[in-house]
């Protein structure tokens, strides 16, 4: 290990040789031993990969909104394990906003990076080029989900737990909203979870959700920030899958 993460290990968490970490490599895993320490460089000795946990992997498309609090949702997205962000420019996205979405995106890459380090992910989500909500619809996932205040018959846990049991959901935003009584199905292999701007999706955005086949869903009685659906969608979903 070189660089700022060298430093850091070295001078700010003293490490000693012997000690061991998990180190984190090429999709990987493994338990690595301290063998020399220097004040820019730490020498491991790799051993064995580290099995980790199955998960489903979980696509968020999530609106612009303020970038302060968008950086923040990004960062704790990528601690909760989301797979992808796709940022969004939707009808309520600020215009200012919208213009400067496209230069910001190295800068939630980064971000993204940190936060998987610090959280001791594998690798860092993939973080997309904004793009217009049409473009975002079509993505490929066995579930998917837009969180809209809408929405009063059917809660998100409700949606990921029957997905998960192998008893499939609504396809339709205004289908019936019991999902006991519309089959069983193999359980959901991947997840795509729409979480909109401040001011939440406006009406002709569902009904594009609705006929590229996205499921409707709530995230309880209260208006929620952005920046606290996304947190709340992502950890609901992660919980129950």
């Amino acid at each position: 290990m070189t660089g700022q993460n060298a430093a850091h290990l070295a001078r700010v968490l003293r490490a000693k040789v012997g000690q061991e970490f998990e180190i984190a490599a090429d999709g990987r895993v493994r338990l690595g031993k301290i063998v020399r320490v220097a004040d820019d460089r730490v020498e491991f000795a790799l051993g064995e990969e580290v099995q980790s946990a199955e998960v489903v992997p979980i696509t968020l498309v999530v609106a612009v909104f303020k970038f302060d609090r968008f950086e923040w949702a990004v960062e704790k997205a990528t601690e909760l394990g989301v797979a992808k962000i796709v940022p969004v420019i939707a009808r309520r996205t600020e215009s200012h906003l919208a213009q400067s979405a496209g230069k910001r995106s190295e800068r939630w890459r980064r971000i993204a990076h940190e936060a998987s380090q610090q959280s001791r992910r594998v690798s860092p989500p993939e973080i997309a080029d904004p793009v217009k909500l049409k473009e975002a619809l079509g993505i490929e996932a066995g579930l998917k989900v837009v969180c809209a205040e809408s929405e009063e018959r059917m809660m998100l846990r409700d949606v990921i737990a029957g997905s998960r049991t192998g008893v499939s959901a609504p396809h339709k935003l205004d289908a019936p909203h019991n999902i006991g009584q519309t089959g069983t199905s193999a359980p959901t292999s991947s997840i795509a979870l729409a979480v909109g701007p401040e001011g939440g999706w406006a009406e002709d955005e569902l009904k594009l959700f609705e006929s590229a086949g996205w499921v409707s869903a709530s995230l309880g009685p209260t208006i929620l920030r952005a920046e606290t659906a996304v947190v709340a969608a992502v950890a609901v979903t992660t919980m129950l899958t």
